[in-house]
């Protein structure tokens, strides 16, 4: 299975933010919209960096004034991304192994969609569930 699956499901719904802008900005968003990452886009809408809950509590544990800056101050900027044609379990492999939850997907610099830990975990249910009733289906048949 192909991430574009999962995406073709799920929506191109990607919450961005300009790395200019301000930590408590982009809290009002990440809790607005119930979420746990930003993308970070720059001015042509490119991708920056990626901005998580977890940059945010990294910041905060280094001083409590990581409230008062900017985005780009504290974004996560080597970021790992896929593309639509990715492989499912290449990616949860990936994801795993590097201890992160969200994967924004890039076409053309710009970010087109985001896959989370979740997205995938509920796609390879789906499908083993698939395979589960085409077996029991075929021994019902014989």
């Amino acid at each position: 299975m192909k991430l574009e699956t999962i995406l073709a499901t799920k929506g191109p719904v990607v919450h961005t933010i300009e790395a200019a802008e301000g930590i408590d900005e982009a809290i009002r968003r990440l809790s607005g919209n119930d979420i746990g990452v930003l993308v970070v886009v720059d001015d042509g809408g490119r991708v920056a960096g990626i901005l998580s809950e977890r940059d945010i509590i990294r910041a905060l544990s280094r001083s409590r004034d990581a409230l008062s800056g900017r985005v780009e101050d504290i974004m996560t900027t080597d970021i790992v991304a896929g593309s639509p044609g990715d492989d499912v379990d290449a990616v949860l492999e990936t994801m795993t192994d590097r201890h992160f939850r969200h994967l924004p997907i890039i076409e053309d610099g710009r970010p087109t969609g985001l896959i989370t830990i979740g997205d995938l975990v509920k796609a390879q249910l789906a499908d083993t569930k698939g395979i589960v009733e085409t077996l029991e289906a075929q021994i019902v048949d014989e």
